[in-house]
């Protein structure tokens, strides 16, 4: 019998309810961060191209990790 090879972590990372998951906790962590991080700057008006650039980037950094993190604990369920 042949077994059906493991799903890749591509099609594991964009699957529909992991994608909802990760934009959920990207963008909830994702606005924290950008609070902690540059919110003194936003109420004193200091918005530039690299501070925008920063803020843009940072909910990509929650979305990451709870992809991986769903992505592996997928993998470690299936897998026995």
């Amino acid at each position: 019998m042949a077994s059906n090879p493991a799903p890749s972590f591509v099609a594991l990372a964009t699957q529909s309810a992991v994608v909802r998951r990760a934009l959920a906790y990207g963008v909830v962590v994702g606005a924290i961060l950008i609070a902690i991080n540059h919110g003194d700057a936003l109420l004193r008006g200091e918005f530039d191209g690299a501070r925008i650039a920063k803020m843009i980037l940072t909910p990509l950094v929650p979305y990451a990790v709870s992809t991986l993190s769903s992505v592996s604990a997928m993998r470690a369920s299936s897998s026995g």
